[in-house]
């Protein structure tokens, strides 16, 4: 199968790009730098993007860029850069896959469970409505901006995901030092819902998703388990063998964090999978302290 993957650097792309092309796929990457290999194709949305003849042979597309949210304070431009980078570049490559006289048969196009907001003890299944705040807007727009290749008739799957667990990247990576050191602690009041997913799964789930035909729209990318910051906490001690006796304040993280405190490490998003469990995915790494004992091989 040929297949055009974005944010192929990223902690995702780059393991899925091994994946494919350990499989025998055929993989072209959209960069923003000059290209080195010739199976990459340059673009820098919104000013560019691929052309419809340069994703000629395109199969299936797999869309993964986006700026980091995790990356220092939300300032106004850093706020618009995350939008824009979504919302319009998931447009842009849209665009340029309707246009094709031959288009790819489907489009998997990364969202993130920040589109329910803060939902307390609420379960969210794909059919809950989006919450309010900068993050479910902005998760609304980008997957909105995947509009022209659903209109084109492309099989479009949009995966929610939600912390995708990893020792190489991502949170758990900015965890563990503190973590090994003993200083790791709950945050805030400990009670908010964290929906997770290993990245074993994460790339599960888009094979599942390139390769199952009836699958389409939305889809909650997360574990069937979601637990509480504490329970991540003491689950995540008891793995490293460590206490975990240092609260970080909800006042100290707004102070640190700024808003991306509120939207981030206090926000309590309790996600259940529905269409996986539904539609009989077999989770690799469905318990937490399961899936933690794999990533840090403990």
């Amino acid at each position: 199968m040929n297949i055009l993957v974005t944010g192929s650097s990223g902690l995702v792309g780059s393991a899925l790009v091994f994946q494919l092309s350990s499989k025998g796929h055929s993989v072209k990457t959209l960069v923003r730098r000059a290209p080195k290999h010739p199976s990459e194709i340059r673009w820098n949305p919104p000013q560019s993007g691929p052309t419809p003849e340069q994703l000629q042979g395109i199969d299936a597309v797999i869309h993964l860029a986006g700026e980091s949210i995790a990356d220092g304070r939300w300032t106004e431009a850093k706020k618009t850069a995350i939008k824009d980078s979504r919302m319009l570049g998931t447009k842009i490559l849209s665009d340029a896959v309707s246009r094709m006289p031959a288009p790819p048969k489907v489009m998997i196009s990364a969202s993130a469970i920040g589109y329910y907001g803060d939902r307390g003890t609420e379960t969210l299944k794909e059919d809950s409505p989006a919450g309010r705040g900068f993050l479910p807007e902005v998760c609304q727009a980008w997957e909105a901006a995947t509009a022209p290749a659903i209109q084109k008739k492309v099989r479009v799957v949009q995966l929610r995901f939600g912390f995708i667990l990893s020792p190489v990247g991502g949170a758990l990576a900015k965890m563990l030092l503190p973590f090994k050191l003993g200083l790791g602690g709950v945050l805030g009041s400990g009670n908010q819902y964290m929906s997770w997913i290993a990245l074993d799964d994460a790339l599960g789930v888009i094979n599942y998703a390139l390769f199952g035909d009836a699958i389409f729209g939305a889809v909650n990318t997360v574990a069937p388990q979601a637990v509480t910051n504490g329970e991540f906490t003491k689950t995540l001690g008891r793995v490293l063998s460590r206490p975990t006796i240092l609260p970080l304040p909800a006042f100290v993280a707004r102070l640190a964090f700024g808003e991306m405190a509120d939207a981030l490490l206090l926000c309590s998003a309790h996600v259940e999978p529905t269409y996986l469990i539904r539609s009989n995915y077999r989770f690799q790494y469905p318990d937490l302290e399961g899936a933690l004992r794999h990533l840090l091989k403990k």
